[in-house]
């Protein structure tokens, strides 16, 4: 145990994570996809890749692995395998639960984008009030939930909710460790809910 723990002590320190480089998806047909992240988000198309291989695992799959840029430098990229077959979607979670949001300037920016998504006969749900931020989401062809969000908070309320993220994360894990003890004792038959709600606006009346 001693040497484990020199071993790690002999770690070097964490490297700095920079920003997002790309999430990568599947997409059932890479014009569809084309068409929807440049020509309706106004997304370029900035880069392809193609291969019969994979390079990370070395197995037989063609593909063609494009990307569209954000304006920070990131991606989001997509795999089209040339079979028209969409990804399915997890049988265990709610379609709502896997998104990836992007960020616009402003209020405005999000109802001109709401708009011109509406216009292309996609279905949006919001503006919704998130309290430090304001919303629209939307599936894109390949069923991948999307969030365009324009920031309310400050930075300095920001660095105020920081300041309570690990201690309520850590009420909630000793609530769930408790949870599973009843749930292993046949006395919680429910999924643990949080103590605090933050929305109650959108309770159910």
């Amino acid at each position: 145990m001693d040497q484990l723990i020199d071993n790690l002590n002999r770690l070097p320190a964490a490297p700095a994570i920079r920003q997002l480089h790309h999430y990568a998806y599947r997409a059932r047909d890479a014009e569809e996809t084309r068409h929807f992240y440049e020509d309706i988000l106004g997304l370029p198309l900035y880069h392809i890749i193609q291969s019969d291989y994979v390079p990370s695992t070395g197995e037989y799959c063609p593909y063609t692995h494009f990307f569209f840029r954000l304006q920070d430098g990131s991606f989001i990229a997509f795999f089209d395998l040339g079979d028209d077959e969409a990804a399915e979607p997890s049988p265990n979670t709610p379609k709502w639960v896997n998104h990836i949001s992007f960020r616009v300037d402003s209020l405005q920016a999000l109802q001109d984008m709401r708009a011109r998504l509406e216009a292309h006969g996609v279905e949006v749900i919001g503006i919704t009030d998130h309290h430090i931020f304001d919303s629209i989401y939307f599936f894109d062809p390949n069923g991948v939930r999307l969030e365009l969000t324009a920031q309310r908070a400050t930075e300095e309320q920001m660095h105020a909710e920081s300041t309570t993220a690990h201690e309520r994360l850590a009420e909630w894990n000793a609530r769930k460790l408790q949870w599973r003890r009843d749930r292993a004792a046949g006395t919680a038959s429910q999924p643990l809910k949080p103590k605090r709600n933050d929305r109650p606006e959108y309770m159910k009346k």
